[in-house]
């Protein structure tokens, strides 16, 4: 079985319907195994000299009482909670590469969310690198896909993982052989419970966000992470705080030169055209509802993607175009309602209008937010960015998993938690295996699919009792996306992470063209940060995963005047 709560999870579940075969077993669906009508899985005895065990001698289990059996499959995937940060794609690319795997089984797949999201318009940049779209589309288009997958919309209650049981929200039980988690990761919100706080993570709270902002005068922005870059970019006609607690924006995937270089885009006073999003979207029947604070969100709803902004309309009430102001080294100290800071008595200040603001603002605004370095800004509502949490529930509870210390589950290079039978992808899992110096995680979308991918693989690998080799896409770390409208690629260790200060950079910058940075160590290539319409991402990418010694090229390997793409073709 798999599972989704966050990005979007899976439990892929062998599943089976535990009770002793009936005098015509022979592996069809109407015996113990729930295959395909005619599927022959060979005789009894075979099976008993195979596995060891006789199901004539099996008993049914003990049902939990309200609980119903739910059929029989061989395998299973299903979803619980909030769709998480990363890991939507792992949901669905899981069983639909066990259903290409096995088209004579029964693959559940179980979700929260009426609504999937799915992988298009794939294209292989280079070995590692992906770019494709991702939509939400209706579960029955999957369906018709593969007539082996049967999509079940229910959230997961309970795992009895020494039962080899799950229960979902319906009342109703599921016995598996073997389960994968990839039930992604929620937001971590500066505050819970606040209405005035609202967390971007699905579908629909970015409606919401939209909905809210179509009133807003300003608005308070937190976080430092890639919704934010996105969000503070898009939103044209209301004013926005940006309170970071790094030096420079974009600190997950820049420095802070790539900073400065993309700074400019940001006070620009109008857009540049984006680049046209062709993705079909859809969205949950009778989501929108009338009467909610601008925090509150407890439907579940499927996993933002890439583009996630694209197709709403991010404008406020005010009839100008970007008018951002950043708050550096800081962060949310604590939250005043209106009445609350009235009572205190205290001064919140106005949009700066230069490097320093002295004004207090006279407006009354719904909500106060106070930063660490002492300052105050009223606003309308508050988007907290602040990144995710694996959404573990509710599998930890009667579960001994080993945890990682970002509170994932930890996986093994098979992605096997430490539990039997138990596997785990996406955002939900902690890679717990040696890594290649040259690859570490993150949750992101291009991981989150590539993990569901390989999970599968590992999955159909046991039940088929075959070795299998990692897949390459862990050899290095790739990631391509857009930020400010630019083409942005990071590669390896980008920032060098984990390098120490045994490593040296390489830049070349052409203002509002082209950035690149390559991170040098011992001679040898280990990471690149690369921005704009640069076309060497897949030349670097070689010269990372090949470790070629390139001391003797000096500062030419950044010459514009070089051909190095042709050089090191």
């Amino acid at each position: 079985m798999i599972r989704n709560g966050g990005k979007l999870g899976l439990e892929f579940l062998r599943l089976r319907n535990g009770r002793k075969p009936g005098p015509d077993f022979t592996g069809t669906r109407n015996g113990w195994w729930g295959g395909k009508p005619g599927l022959d899985y060979g005789s009894i005895p075979e099976w008993v000299s195979k596995t060891g065990s006789d199901p004539r001698t099996q008993t049914a289990p003990t049902r939990h009482r309200n609980t119903e059996r739910a059929g029989k499959s061989r395998f299973g995937a299903a979803a619980h909670g909030p769709a998480p940060a990363c890991g939507a794609e792992e949901f669905v690319a899981l069983p639909r590469s066990l259903a290409a795997e096995f088209p004579s089984e029964d693959i559940f797949l179980l979700t929260a969310s009426p609504v999937i999201k799915a992988v298009t318009n794939f294209k292989q940049v280079s070995k590692t690198l992906e770019e494709f779209d991702v939509e939400e589309q209706p579960s029955s288009l999957l369906e018709k896909r593969y007539p082996n997958i049967r999509v079940i919309q229910s959230g997961v209650k309970q795992l009895k993982s020494d039962e080899h049981k799950i229960y979902t929200e319906d009342g109703k039980e599921y016995i598996y052989e073997k389960l994968c988690l990839c039930a992604g990761a929620k937001p971590k919100l500066i505050v819970d419970g606040n209405p005035y706080v609202l967390g971007i993570r699905d579908t629909d709270s970015a409606q919401a966000f939209q909905k809210n902002l179509a009133q807003a005068e300003r608005i308070v922005v937190v976080g430092n992470g890639g919704i934010a870059l996105e969000l503070v970019y898009e939103i044209q006609g209301c004013e926005v705080i940006w309170a970071i607690k790094d030096k420079a924006i974009g600190n997950t995937f820049f420095d802070a030169g790539a900073a400065e270089f993309l700074l400019p885009k940001l006070t620009a006073e109008s857009q540049e055209t984006p680049i046209e999003c062709k993705r079909t979207k859809y969205t949950v029947e009778g989501s929108e509802e009338k009467g909610r604070p601008p925090g509150a969100s407890d439907k579940l709803g499927s996993a933002l993607g890439p583009d996630w902004h694209e197709g709403l309309h991010l404008k406020g009430t005010k009839e100008f175009s970007h008018k951002v102001h950043i708050e550096v080294l800081c962060e949310v100290k604590k939250i005043h309602l209106q009445q609350e800071f009235i009572q205190l008595q205290q001064t919140s200040l106005t949009f700066p209008k230069g490097e320093k603001n002295v004004e207090a603002d006279e407006v009354l605004w719904p909500v106060y937010v106070e930063l660490t370095n002492g300052k105050i800004y009223g606003c309308n509502f508050i988007v907290s960015a602040t990144g995710v949490v694996p959404n573990v529930e509710p599998f930890l509870d009667g579960n001994n998993f080993a945890v990682g210390e970002d509170g994932g589950l930890k996986v093994d290079k098979h992605m096997h938690t430490s539990l039997p039978d138990v596997f785990a992808a996406g955002d939900i899992c902690t890679a717990a295996w040696e890594p290649s110096p040259v690859w570490h995680q993150m949750r992101l979308w291009t991981q989150a699919r590539q993990m569901g991918w390989y999970a599968a693989k590992c999955m159909a690998a046991e039940a088929l009792g075959e070795s299998i080799d990692m897949d390459f896409s862990f050899e290095l770390f790739a990631h391509i996306t857009k930020f400010f409208n630019y083409k942005v690629v990071v590669l390896g260790k980008y920032n060098a992470q984990g390098l120490g200060s045994e490593h040296e950079l390489m830049l070349r910058c052409t203002k509002g063209h082209e950035y690149i940075k390559v991170v040098m160590q011992n001679g040898r290539m280990m990471g690149a940060v690369l921005i704009g319409e640069t076309d060497l991402e897949e030349t670097f990418e070689n010269l990372i995963l090949n470790q070629m010694d390139l001391s003797a090229y000096g500062e030419d390997l950044l010459n514009p005047d070089i051909d190095i793409e042709d050089y090191f073709d």
